[in-house]
């Protein structure tokens, strides 16, 4: 795991970049929804502030609520691509709070949010932007990536794992079973 070290004014954003103030980066260049290249892995599909503009726009498409937004850019993805909830919520907690969005009907626990006037206008004032993440979204789905099923099985093992590492110490006996779990689940996928 590499630690970073943030010189004063700097900000770290959900997606890893470092950003000086606004949406310029450290030596003053524009980025904003540019697909960089870091050590020669491919660029990030989301640049700062294009995850905000991405709700945005699903929830202008129809009122959604958080789960439906991690879902619809999974989906738009071809399951390449899956914000965590961690990433979504926080963002619409933003997007509520400059009044772009605001929470309708409920729908059991999970909150409605709709867009607003306010909401719809900044999205219009920034159209091209928000199509070009759009069809960033598609393309990545035309790719032809892992499917949905998949990254959730996928994400679900890691979620279990690290819930039952988590309880506490494990037995030899568990520890083994454990292993011989992930282990047959190797096989059996190697056999598909």
């Amino acid at each position: 795991m590499r630690f970073r070290f943030f010189h004063r004014g700097e900000r770290h954003d959900p997606f890893g970049h470092r950003h000086a103030r606004g949406e310029f980066g450290p030596r003053g260049e524009r980025h904003h929804g540019e697909r960089h290249r870091h050590g020669g892995r491919p660029g990030r599909l989301l640049e700062h502030g294009d995850l905000r503009m991405l709700v945005l726009a699903l929830i202008a498409e129809a009122p959604r609520h958080g789960y439906d937004i991690i879902k619809a850019i999974e989906e738009r993805a071809g399951g390449a691509y899956s914000p965590s909830p961690g990433v979504v919520y926080p963002t619409l907690t933003m997007l509520e709070e400059l009044g772009h969005i605001a929470i309708g009907q409920a729908e059991g626990p999970r909150k409605l949010y709709a867009i607003t006037s306010e909401g719809e206008a900044w999205l219009a004032a920034n159209q091209a932007a928000a199509s070009a993440i759009l069809a960033r979204l598609a393309e990545l789905g035309a790719e032809g990536g892992p499917s949905p099923q998949i990254m959730r099985a996928m994400h679900n093992l890691k979620l279990s794992l690290r819930l039952r590492l988590g309880r506490g110490r494990l037995e030899p006996a568990q520890v083994a079973a454990i292993a011989a779990a992930i282990d047959a689940a190797a096989v059996a996928i190697e056999q598909v």
